[in-house]
């Protein structure tokens, strides 16, 4: 079958190993120059199932007001008259309460865990290396409050037998031993010895190396303007410049900017792009550096060494698709790794970087077929694009195959949202 997949970041490349892994003939199209250009470049860098859970839940709201009053808020939105904004907020809140919680973790944390896997196996079958390593996320907590809610968290861990400990001051420093440092900042952790971490931007690199030996075309610099259809099946891709390109299956893998390319089809995919940012900088002393990402909880930032660099990531701005670079934001990242890590690495040599992820209200992904016959998605992944693009790769080759996924997967297509907010 002759495959295109719009979009080349983690998600689109992933997708399309495990396509041409299947037999197809696959085209992947991207408006950059290479592989892993936008959100992919430089997020956190973590590959993290035991971590993944909804932005939504209960005492979100409570929580959001507070964090918008902080020096260093990990929450910023700016007055707009978007109201595809306001319609995303009103669904996200309709997700606020304890059962949507822990159904959307569920579905989460099932996909995330299968993903994790398929990186390995993956690991094992290509040989590929992107700094990767497997030494776990330590969730940190500055406060006695957050360390006694830990267990809204473990009761969907245990359900699904994710591993985790939960650790004191001195737990803490034994997996992290540069926090001896800072052993005054914080109260204790929650350990998820199974994530991972590594270089998405790298591994979308050299994974897309590697399918392209497998028989995978990449058509950088070409920008899709629209999709055109018979009203039942998409006939062809329009790019800019007036080219048309045609295959017998089309897949949608443009994070934030896939609603609008489907919009016109009739299909309204609820996503919003969730501004975050990153600073990446060289590590100094290796033993004053994390081993390997450290949450740090009150602001929401994840510090993650990368090979000989320690990748800084965090905040959610909601600001449509704006990219500039907020200086405040760069603070805030420089806040947390130099209360943690002070001695790590260089902040002035940091590069900093922003992207957009598309956010779903639910917080799943939205993967698998649509009301066109022939066209699939593979979208929406958030701030998890990272720990989700193996596992959502497979599930859509499966669905595109014709074959039963590993795992249940009914519930991340989009008509989910038919029958639940």
């Amino acid at each position: 079958m002759r495959i295109l997949i719009l979009g080349s970041g983690v998600v689109g490349v992933t997708s399309a190993y495990y396509l041409a892994r299947k037999g197809h003939e696959v085209t992947v199209l991207d408006r950059q120059p290479a592989a892993g250009m936008e959100t992919s470049f430089a997020n956190a860098g973590q590959v993290s199932p035991g971590y993944s859970a909804p932005w939504a839940g209960p005492g979100i709201p409570i929580k959001a007001m507070k964090w918008l009053m902080m020096h260093h808020r990990p929450l910023v939105v700016w007055p707009s008259l978007d109201t595809k904004l306001y319609f995303w907020l009103a669904k996200m809140l309709a997700n606020c309460t304890e059962d949507a919680y822990r159904r959307n973790k569920a579905r989460m944390v099932r996909l995330a865990e299968f993903s994790r896997d398929a990186l390995k196996e993956l690991r094992a079958e290509t040989g590929i290396t992107y700094d990767d390593r497997a030494k776990g996320t330590l969730q940190l907590f500055r406060t006695q409050k957050q360390l006694h809610h830990v267990g809204d968290d473990t009761v969907v861990l245990d359900a699904h037998n994710v591993p985790y400990e939960v650790l004191d001051v001195a737990g803490c420093v034994a997996v992290e031993p540069a926090l001896a440092r800072v052993r005054e900042k914080f109260v204790g952790g929650l350990r998820l010895p199974g994530d991972e971490t590594g270089d998405a931007h790298l591994f979308t690199q050299r994974l897309a190396t590697i399918a392209e030996k497998r028989g995978v075309a990449f058509r950088y610099d070409s920008s899709v303007e629209r999709l055109e259809t018979d009203g039942r099946r998409v006939t062809a891709v329009a790019l800019k410049g007036g080219e048309r390109l045609t295959a017998d299956l089309y897949v949608v893998a443009m994070g934030s900017y896939s609603p609008a390319l489907l919009r016109p089809l009739g299909i309204d995919l609820p996503i919003y792009p969730v501004k975050g940012y990153s600073l990446t900088l060289p590590i100094t002393n290796p033993d004053a550096a994390p081993e390997s990402t450290v949450m740090d909880e009150t602001y929401k930032i994840a510090i993650t060494r990368l090979g000989d660099r320690i990748r800084v990531g965090g905040t959610a701005e909601l600001a449509g698709f704006n990219l500039d670079l907020r200086e405040p934001r760069r603070a805030t990242l420089a806040f947390s790794v130099g209360d943690l890590f002070p001695d790590g690495g260089d902040i002035s040599k940091a590069t900093f970087w922003t992207g957009l992820r598309p956010m779903t209200p639910d917080g799943t992904p939205i993967v698998g077929a649509t009301a066109y016959g022939n066209l699939y998605t593979n979208t929406g992944h958030g701030t998890l694009g990272w720990t989700m693009a193996c596992g959502s790769g497979r599930v859509l080759a499966d669905l595109i195959g014709g074959q039963e996924p590993d795992i249940a997967s009914d519930d991340f297509a989009i008509s989910r949202y038919a029958v639940a907010a």
